[in-house]
């Protein structure tokens, strides 16, 4: 006799082996592995090069795309004076501003899905309505990666770099940051700066888990000692070691002097489009010379991408 539980199961493996194999369609496997990035945007002024970025890294990596639009309720285009008349508060006026407001932020979550469908992505689209900073906290909670804009602010005035925005969501955030420029650029080469202390071996341990196999610019990391000093990175031995298994073709730039100096002249002279990797920000101990002031130089001068992640 045979067994008939057995034909189901035959059945259901080839069932799945033939679903696997349809164009198009990712494997259990690639499924089970796929990662989840966030970008935060804003409806009323929507940061092009945060989409193209993460657009970019999704289709690259595989990953599960979330549009998380900030749409607080405090937050309109207009401001509060535009609504004042004689007579005070003109709450007809104010309904047709709401409404355009409403429809800008329509308008832009309709390019964000027209930009992840022509890329062939798989995207979803998050709205959060209450303080645009604390939701958005809550989501990368459950988030591998959160991308966004280093000008954004949520508000209708423009900020010196880092925005007050930025700076408070980098300081809480619970998975790693990708705080791009205005304009997006292909990926050249990929700097990790590295500084011997546990933030920036975590920086980069982070890294490596997101990108995986998928690393396939030019990888260095990047050291600067005092004058005088050793020629290798701190605990050679243990970082070259790890490295090996993650980034086997890195290569190691030994700088002498005084970090922020150096590593600006180091990034200048290389004139490429480099993704930054660090391990700054963070309330507390952080790294040797990786501090907040390191992570905010980087934003103003050299307008590249930074991978920022701190382990708490």
């Amino acid at each position: 006799m045979v067994d008939i539980r057995l034909i189901t199961i035959s059945q259901s493996l080839n069932s799945c082996h033939r679903w696997r194999c349809l164009p198009g369609v990712p494997s259990l496997h690639k499924m089970e592995d796929m990662k989840k990035i966030i970008v935060a945007l804003d409806g009323l002024k929507l940061a092009k090069s945060a989409v193209q970025y993460a657009i970019a890294i999704a289709a690259r990596q595989q990953a599960h795309l979330v549009g998380v639009f900030l749409d607080d309720v405090t937050y309109h285009s207009y401001k509060i004076y535009e609504l004042t008349g004689p007579e005070g508060v003109a709450e007809e006026k104010r309904a047709i501003l709401e409404e355009g407001d409403i429809e800008k932020r329509a308008t832009a979550v309709e390019q964000f899905k027209t930009a992840c469908d022509n890329a062939s992505i798989n995207y979803s689209v998050h709205h959060d309505r209450n303080i645009a900073v604390h939701e958005l906290l809550h989501e990368s909670i459950y988030a591998d990666l959160l991308i966004i804009q280093s000008r954004e602010t949520l508000t209708h005035y423009e900020e010196e770099l880092p925005t007050r925005f930025v700076r408070e969501l980098l300081e809480g955030a619970q998975c790693p940051v990708l705080v791009v420029p205005e304009q997006f650029k292909p990926v050249q080469k990929v700097s990790i700066l590295y500084d011997g202390e546990p933030s920036s071996v975590f920086a980069t341990r982070m890294f490596c888990y997101l990108y995986g196999d998928h690393i396939m610019e030019e990888t260095e990391v990047v050291t600067v000692n005092k004058p005088g000093h050793s020629s290798h990175v701190p605990d050679n031995r243990l970082m070259k070691e790890f490295m090996k298994r993650h980034l086997p073709d890195a290569r190691y730039t030994v700088l002498k002097g005084d970090p922020e100096t150096e590593i600006l002249r180091h990034l200048r002279t290389y004139g490429g489009n480099n993704l930054l990797v660090l391990g700054a920000y963070r309330r507390g101990m952080v790294s040797r010379w990786f501090r907040p002031s390191m992570a905010d130089l980087l934003m103003r001068e050299v307008k590249m991408p930074l991978f920022i992640a701190h382990n708490k």
